[in-house]
């Protein structure tokens, strides 16, 4: 199990000198935005939380009611898109402006894997955070965004420690377990946390070792850079905040991926699919603040009604593994 020590910011990185930072000035005073400490730092304040999928100003009220710590604007829930086919893509700006001058909390998009212009849009219209997400169709499987070039911060998704350290090398600010989107399926979710959590495990015994030459081969297996290996395996946990996400539905699921040692989840199909979406969003918040007591969660799950839950997909049967999308590259 990754590291109890959830207060830790990294500013581990090895771009020197990111274009994304910008130097304006309030007053007489110089202020920097889009540095690493800003962008890890943001992440940070939403540990703890449930960021919510959303697609409507509707959908967005019900998650600031129930006490999400920020949503996520789609186009369509990833339930949807995977009903849908064809190419998914970012959401409309004009969703994305109601949602938010509609709430107060802040507001994430997802843009495609490798599709810079559709993340420097989601930056114009002032988002909080971009998903390079793998539930939208991608437009380039072999490079993802460099995401040091731009002065808002960045979720990436990844099942394995590999491909997390590719993407905080790349500057992703966040990370979250893919899991399987749009099943109701939880067991990919927990399946690729433990995953990471024995990888992070393998690098931490070698580091306790003293082996660096080990954990340099385990650099180049990884396909990632030495100094990121380096500070997992001092940290014992990933450099950044990760989340889990991918087929959460209930509380009990949002608790069970918390105490595996994720920093808080992603939910939507599963809230947004399911007949009782206000007392699920309420419940999933109850069990993610206080996933460790079992009586709390007992009684946040006394808050839903399983007859009321979204039919949930045999991941053995799915045409499309949207997990798969950009993990190689």
């Amino acid at each position: 199990m990754m590291s109890k020590n959830r207060s830790t910011i990294s500013l581990i990185s090895t771009e020197p000198n990111p274009k994304g930072i910008r130097i304006e000035r309030m007053d007489t005073l110089p202020v920097s935005k889009g540095t690493t400490l800003l962008k890890r730092g943001f992440a940070h304040m939403q540990k703890h939380g449930v960021i919510m999928d959303v697609t409507s100003v509707e959908q967005a009220q019900i998650a600031e009611d129930a006490g999400a710590v920020a949503v996520m604007v789609l186009d369509k829930l990833p339930y949807d898109v995977r009903k849908a086919g064809g190419v998914a893509r970012t959401a409309s700006i004009k969703v994305i402006e109601e949602i938010r001058d509609h709430i107060t909390i802040p507001i994430m998009a997802k843009c495609r894997i490798g599709h810079t212009e559709e993340a420097r849009v989601l930056e114009a219209v002032g988002v909080d955070m971009i998903d390079e997400s793998e539930v939208l169709t991608p437009a380039d499987e072999e490079r993802h965004i460099w995401k040091w070039d731009f002065t808002v911060p960045f979720v990436n998704g990844a099942k394995n420690l590999g491909e997390a350290l590719r993407r905080v090398e790349e500057g992703a600010a966040m990370i979250r377990t893919k899991g399987e989107p749009g099943t109701g399926n939880v067991a990919e979710a927990i399946k690729h946390i433990r995953i990471l959590n024995n990888e992070v495990r393998r690098v931490k015994a070698v580091y306790q070792d003293g082996d660096m030459q080990e954990l340099i081969k385990i650099a180049r297996e990884l396909k990632v850079s030495y100094v990121y290996v380096l500070e997992t395996a001092r940290l014992g946990r990933l450099p950044v905040v990760n989340f889990a996400a991918g087929g959460i539905t209930t509380p009990a699921d949002a608790a069970m991926l918390m105490s595996l040692g994720c920093d808080g989840v992603f939910v939507g199909s599963g809230i947004f699919k399911s007949q009782d979406p206000m007392e699920r969003a309420r419940a999933i918040v109850i069990a993610t603040t206080y996933w460790d007591d079992p009586k709390m969660v007992m009684e946040a799950q006394k808050m839903i009604d399983e007859g009321k839950s979204m039919l949930g997909m045999d991941i053995k049967t799915l045409e499309l593994r949207m997990q798969e999308r950009g993990s190689e590259a």
